[in-house]
């Protein structure tokens, strides 16, 4: 059944024109190797001192709450810049999966500018609404998972018939494929039972998830109303 999926899942990405989601995924990789979160480039050092280096660049590229709420011109770019920087390999790797499985199609549907000018908008304000509901943080938050949530919610509006194929952990990594309409509303249920765990403030951004979620979600209503497809035969999801 795995190979049976591995290659309907092929045949429906690779015949799927996707310039914009492709090059996003580029970039985002690009800037993870030539940062000092890969640990590839030797001129960030080792030990504190790499960690102190990536402690500075977070803080210059990424969503720091305090400092975005005071006014500095340049933290008003931060939500745009945050999104094309991730932590570790697993997030990089994480995020641009789901991007990979579920921009294609959305943004097919879409067409590639107005794709574009989507997923900067929804994580851009995804990001802000997190900063918000933290203004007097001042850890820095960095990450594409805002702007990938959107892409979800408009997923599962534009497709919701389409299959999803989940490894789940409690059952030994199964693949099995539910119904999209299943599969990310308890995705932004988990989502929201976490953002309201998460008492320390900013760290794992669920509650961008969340907004970044809701956008999508009303993005897609609002600009496609009841033309949707729903006939995508199957995607998948690590």
């Amino acid at each position: 059944m795995l190979s049976n999926w591995n290659r309907t899942v092929g045949r429906t990405v690779r015949n799927t024109p996707a310039p914009v989601t492709y090059g996003l995924i580029a970039l985002c990789c690009l800037i993870f190797l030539i940062g000092p979160a890969s640990g590839f480039d030797p001129v960030y050092g080792s030990g504190d001192e790499l960690l102190a280096a990536q402690r500075a660049y977070f803080r210059r590229w990424g969503v720091v709450p305090a400092e975005l709420f005071e006014g500095a011109p340049r933290a008003v770019l931060t939500p745009a810049t945050a999104l094309f920087v991730h932590g570790s390999w697993v997030h990089l790797l994480g995020n641009m999966l789901f991007l990979y499985v579920f921009g294609t199609m959305t943004e097919d549907r879409m067409g590639h500018v107005e794709f574009a000018l989507f997923y900067l908008g929804c994580g851009y304000l995804a990001l802000l609404g997190y900063a918000a509901a933290n203004a007097e943080s001042s850890q820095s938050l960095v990450g594409a998972s805002g702007a990938i949530s959107a892409v979800l919610g408009a997923f599962l509006y534009l497709f919701p018939r389409a299959r999803v194929t989940s490894l789940l952990p409690f059952l030994f990594f199964l693949p099995l494929r539910f119904p999209a309409w299943v599969v990310l509303p308890f995705w932004a249920a988990l989502q929201w039972v976490a953002a309201g765990r998460a008492a320390q403030g900013p760290g794992v951004a669920y509650l961008a998830h969340l907004v970044g979620f809701g956008l999508g979600l009303l993005y897609a209503w609002a600009r496609f109303g009841r033309r949707t497809t729903g006939m995508v035969p199957d995607s998948g999801a690590g």
